[in-house]
């Protein structure tokens, strides 16, 4: 039996609140993602991979990396762990011998489908029951923030 221990939630102000909120978040995939490491031997990134790759075959890691919003450097180690745990192939595009396209192998594929065990499971329950008014609104507010922090480190 485990005993959390309930800590009473504080008065922040509006920016420190909503950071909370993010961090939490955060905290919280970071944890699912290890979960379905050590039970699909994939991270939560390694399968958006998969995923994005499974729904649009032939696709270039740069392509994968912008879709992503992803540094390219940051899709090619995914993708090289991926690769060596036999789930994807890159290979030449035989209309453009400069090209390397992403694919998925047999086993790849067997993880390319709707799972109980992912935060994308999680994620398409709670879009389920959530106005999609909010939803659109979260995720304006969301791009919002990713696009000022990117202008932040640009100008810094």
């Amino acid at each position: 039996m485990t005993h959390e221990k309930k800590v009473e939630r504080l008065p922040l102000p509006p920016a420190l609140d909503f950071l909370q909120g993010v961090w939490r978040l955060n905290h919280a995939l970071e944890k699912a993602s290890m979960r379905m490491e050590a039970t699909l031997g994939v991270t939560a990134q390694q399968r958006l991979i998969l995923r994005c790759v499974g729904k649009y075959p032939g696709m270039t890691s740069g392509q994968l990396a912008s879709m992503l919003h992803l540094d390219p450097g940051t899709v090619s180690t995914s993708l090289g762990r991926l690769e060596r745990k036999g789930l994807l192939d890159r290979r030449q595009d035989h209309r453009d011998k400069r090209r390397v396209i992403l694919g998925l192998t047999a086993a790849g594929r067997a993880l390319d489908k709707p799972m109980a065990e992912t935060i994308e499971h999680t994620v398409d329950r709670l879009l389920a029951t959530e106005d999609p008014h909010d939803i659109a609104v979260t995720r304006r507010v969301l791009d919002r923030l990713a696009e000022l922090l990117a202008e932040e480190g640009e100008v810094a």
